[in-house]
């Protein structure tokens, strides 16, 4: 019988650094002999969207609702095909648009991707804070220290959602400043023994 592919969605708001863990614990997993696909659903989404002649993540989150649904279900479709021992999900729990939070995650795409595993990475506002400060890379909202706490509540809260709807277990962990490496270390445990 085939195993069946794990697929480990990994969502936390900007800043906690969910990017380069993600990376590190697909290196990892790759060393030990396990093949892991890695699929960042922004990258997708922007895939697609620039065929629409958009350009760039932020310009993604400023387009209306309905395109942004028809963006993530695109990019679900397409994640949904990848075959491999894990296939890792980065992407986030919401969105701040201009019409208010729209889920990252909502249950048409939690169908399509088929979630084994669910993990949301948080670390302290402050380290948040510093994180996005120095962010060259992209063009970041600058939001309050509150804001970035408040962030942290609705993101524990919509992971326990994703779950219910998913029936996919969850897993919280902290990424502070220094350890990364413990941090991917608890996640490839997490993936290895189930």
């Amino acid at each position: 019988m085939e195993e069946k592919t794990k697929r480990i969605i990994v969502v936390g708001i900007p800043g906690v650094g969910k990017t380069t863990v993600v990376s590190s614990v697909k290196n990892t997993l790759e060393q030990t002999g396990i093949t892991t696909c890695l699929a960042e659903f922004g990258k997708i989404m922007l895939e697609e969207a620039e065929k629409l002649n958009i350009k760039s993540r932020d310009e993604i989150r400023r387009l209306s609702i309905d395109e942004q649904k028809n963006l993530q279900n695109l990019a679900a479709k397409r994640i949904s095909q990848m075959h491999s021992n894990v296939v890792i999900i980065d992407t986030h729990l919401f969105i701040n648009t201009k019409e208010g939070y729209y889920p990252g995650l909502p249950a048409d795409l939690l169908k399509h991707m088929e979630p084994t595993h669910l993990i949301l990475i948080i670390a302290n506002p402050e380290e948040i804070y510093h994180r996005r400060q120095n962010d060259s890379s992209r063009v970041r909202d600058m939001i309050s220290m509150e804001s970035i706490k408040n962030e942290i509540d609705l993101s524990k809260i919509l992971i326990s959602c994703c779950s219910i709807i998913s029936g996919a277990p969850f897993k919280i962990l902290a990424n502070h400043e220094g350890s990364m490496t413990d941090c991917t270390q608890k996640m490839v445990s997490l993936i290895l023994d189930t």
